[in-house]
């Protein structure tokens, strides 16, 4: 039974393989030169006060062939989901039932729960072991982008790094057998398993992610003080012709997720103006620090809620086993609709 299972998908999976190892082999042989710009900026000995290496090491670096690989890495690792979903799962079932195989296939010694453990279990465990490689080598390549740029627990780099992304790949594959046994159709659960995987992937960190860990709040008034106010404090200071404009404090969190930032007034309602014409309008002396000014006056407080660097692992680990939890919960359908629906 194993090795009729390895002989129907010995071709998907060598796909998937290939696919895999073109792209590790290129970013084995691109790292070297991206270690020695971080190593010459001087990013491996700042410390934690980094801030213009790192400004120095992101600039140079875009001139390296690494700068559209990290990118690329990326990329793939969260379309390997999607693909192992759409080309290992909704067939897995779907075309033994769109073709009448399975007929033979149950006829035989071999039971129907036997043909379909085998089946389930070999092509997890294929489509978990690719996506950890990838991972794991996306990974170990990023760092130095990582390090650099303190910002992979934002949810564009979360999902590719780490263990997360093995257990989307099993997701993805017993969402597509599940979708291919209910349907019995190759190409209707092919093109239902991408829509679901690719939503699945948009809500988990739109919905889910920031509130798996309760999240931290911040809040303090905008002042003057030294480092609390002017240039120091603000991260985004924009006017409209209509009087209005928007007021963003910077957040001192290094390598944080910043769900929310916002400057709010004393009824919590986020800052909106309308300006004071004669202290932030076009015709107004003083310039810019002049309407800082006047903001400050505005007895405005600063409201941010984010997730901490430091918890990156955490919700790695959460994130996997609740992934983990409903694909075996999708697995375990797939058992009942098999034996029961099928009958």
């Amino acid at each position: 039974m194993t090795w009729l299972t390895w002989r129907q998908f010995r071709t998907p999976i060598a796909l998937v393989g290939a696919l895999v190892a073109a792209l590790a082999v290129a970013l084995v042989v691109t790292r070297p030169a991206l270690v020695d710009l971080f190593r010459s900026t001087g990013m491996d000995t700042c410390g934690s006060n980094c801030a213009n290496q790192a400004k120095d090491f992101l600039l140079r670096s875009e001139s390296l062939a690494a700068a559209p690989l990290f990118l690329a890495g990326a990329a793939m690792v969260y379309l390997i989901p999607a693909i192992i979903g759409i080309f290992w799962g909704a067939p897995m079932i779907a075309r033994e039932l769109e073709s009448g195989t399975y007929r033979l296939a149950w006829s035989q010694s071999i039971t129907r729960t036997r043909w379909l453990t085998v089946k389930l279990l070999a092509g997890a465990a294929a489509a978990m072991l690719a996506a950890g490689l990838l991972s794991l080598v996306v990974t170990w390549f990023s760092s130095p982008f990582d390090t650099a740029r303190a910002n992979r627990l934002i949810p564009e780099l979360f999902g590719a790094r780490g263990i997360v992304p093995i257990a989307y790949a099993g997701l993805a594959f017993a969402l597509g057998v599940l979708i291919g046994t209910v349907l019995r159709r190759t190409v209707p659960a092919m093109a239902l398993t991408l829509l679901l995987v690719v939503g699945i992937q948009v809500l988990m960190p739109t919905l889910v992610r920031g509130h798996l860990i309760t999240p931290m709040h911040d809040s303090a008034a905008i002042t003057a003080q030294p480092g609390g106010g002017g240039e120091d404090f603000f991260e985004e200071f924009l006017m409209s012709d209509d009087g209005s404009m928007t007021v963003v404090p910077k957040l001192d969190k290094p390598g944080a997720w910043v769900m929310s930032n916002r400057a709010v007034t004393a009824d919590g309602s986020t800052f909106r103006g309308p300006y004071d014409p004669n202290s932030c309008g076009r015709e107004a002396g003083g310039g810019p620090k002049k309407c800082e000014e006047w903001v400050l006056s505005q007895n405005l407080h600063h409201d941010a809620v984010y997730q901490p660097a430091s918890r990156f692992w955490p919700l790695q680990w959460i994130e996997s086993g609740l992934i983990l939890a409903v694909t075996a919960l999708l697995g375990l359908l797939t058992f009942w609709w098999v034996r029961r629906r099928l009958s």
